[in-house]
């Protein structure tokens, strides 16, 4: 039990008391009969406070986070007495997590406590539950845990408050971003994709499977012409076609050195970039699950110094699970990736022709030469796209006007940077390997796009 100013304001007055009995002894037991009956009223607002078994408390959130995505937790307050009371709530969420200054109650725009935000009170009706909501930002795949939360209430004549611990702590597995799948169901469901940065590419004609009959126009092939339509309709009629589906997109995931390093995310200042690895695993599984739902196979080889995982291709909804339960546990190694390992053993597992993305990152000097040797080789057989992350820091040292001799070298080395980085893809580019260098918060967007793109102009 802990007391309130207004207990303490009422107990220090017999001390004003006890001073007027050195004028008067009778203020003496005048103090006393004072102190005794705020005493007594403290102990009547333990009575008629709410006890702990007068709050249920229970929270909500996914079984899957999503990594660096703001997942909703949602914690429910719901007074089982008969007396309302004010109260204050602290959650703890696993320590490494990010929280936000977060909105409790969309209504009564309350604030929940977290360790950055100084608790404000709200109102506990009965029976009438109170949604406690906040976000929280995991920087890294893995398995964590939940904690209690605290409630701490004031007694209904405000003279005292208690504090209670329940016991509601749970484990929760951080995945790749899934609430980007949910976002791109949702827009699609609505014919809204555009609003997430897709493009619609469904481009007619250029594939083999048929799509429908319309009226022919001049810059039509006379090959496809509809001669029996335009005999019913006596006009000319052309047929028209899509691209085909159960085609194969295999991605290849470097897991070695190079994608071991953070990268600032400018939409997200204030916390720490995540390491280019996850930026790439998000983007494997978002253009797994596009592909999938298109009627495509998905696969999957993950590599270092070795090769770590492979999915042979397949179709359907199963896959992309599986290949979500492969990418939870895949993490960055300090080593060479060795690419002429990685691409043998594709090699020897796959035949197919595909469409093959590579997620690595672009090294300089004997590193790059030796990669432009070693991917060319898959170009005859398979469609190559290298997809690199850009490091939005290093393009913004190098366009920034220096202010001192520092700022010169840096920019110098940038500058630098950036150049090696675009003749080495102008090599690949010679090569008729297709590449994309994008942000990192630009990366799961592009490969969606560049992906509907390829499939649409029959690429693939």
């Amino acid at each position: 039990m802990l007391l309130t100013r207004r207990a303490l304001f009422l107990l220090l007055l017999t001390a004003l008391l006890l001073a007027l009995a050195t004028l008067e002894p009778v203020f003496v037991y005048v103090a006393i009969a004072y102190l005794a009956l705020v005493t007594a009223m403290i102990f009547a607002d333990r009575a008629l406070t709410p006890s702990p078994r007068a709050f249920q408390i229970t929270r909500t959130n996914d079984s899957r986070l999503s990594l660096g995505a703001d997942n909703r937790v949602v914690i429910r307050v719901e007074n089982l007495g008969t007396r309302a009371v004010r109260a204050i709530a602290r959650d703890e969420y696993p320590p490494e997590f990010r929280a936000d200054r977060i909105l409790l109650d969309d209504t009564a725009r309350q604030f929940l406590s977290i360790p950055t935000v100084p608790p404000k009170p709200f109102s506990l009706k009965p029976r009438v539950p109170v949604e406690l909501a906040y976000h929280v930002r995991p920087p890294h795949r893995g398995d964590y845990a939940f904690g209690d939360t605290n409630l701490r209430w004031t007694g209904v004549l405000g003279l005292m408050q208690r504090q209670a611990r329940y016991k509601i702590s749970a484990p929760v597995k951080v995945y790749p971003n899934l609430l980007d799948i949910r976002k791109y169901e949702l827009q699609a469901r609505k014919g809204q994709l555009q609003e997430i940065g897709l493009r619609q590419m469904r481009m007619l004609g250029g594939g083999t499977e048929f799509e429908r009959l319309r009226e022919y126009q001049l810059d039509d092939e006379f090959r496809k012409i509809d001669w029996k339509a335009t005999a019913r309709r006596a006009k000319p009629v052309t047929r028209e076609f899509e691209t085909e589906k159960s085609q194969t997109i295999m991605s290849l995931l470097d897991v070695g050195r190079l994608m071991r390093p953070p990268v600032a995310d400018p939409d997200n200042p204030s916390g720490q970039g995540l390491a280019k690895l996850d930026y790439a695993v998000n983007a494997v599984l978002m253009l797994s699950y596009v592909a999938a739902l298109r009627g495509d196979r998905v696969g999957m080889l993950a590599f270092a110094d070795q090769v770590k995982h492979y999915l042979a291709p397949r179709a359907g909804r199963g896959q992309f699970y599986r290949m979500l339960a492969t990418l939870y546990a895949v993490d960055s190694e300090p080593v060479e990736s060795d690419y002429v390992r990685a691409f043998a053993y594709l090699g020897a597992k796959h035949k197919k022709r595909s469409l093959v993305v590579i997620f690595s990152d672009i090294a300089t000097g004997i590193a790059a030469d030796a990669l432009v040797k070693q991917i060319a080789p898959l170009s005859p057989r398979h469609l190559v796209l290298l997809v690199a992350i850009s490091d939005p820091t290093v393009v913004q040292i190098a366009q920034q006007i220096p202010r001192d001799s520092v700022g010169v070298y840096e920019r110098a080395v940038a500058e630098q940077l950036v150049d090696e980085r675009m003749l080495l893809l102008e090599k690949l580019r010679q090569r008729g390997i297709l590449t994309l260098d994008v942000p990192a918060n630009q990366l799961t967007v592009a490969v969606v796009n560049k992906y509907l793109e390829l499939k649409a102009r029959g690429r693939i």
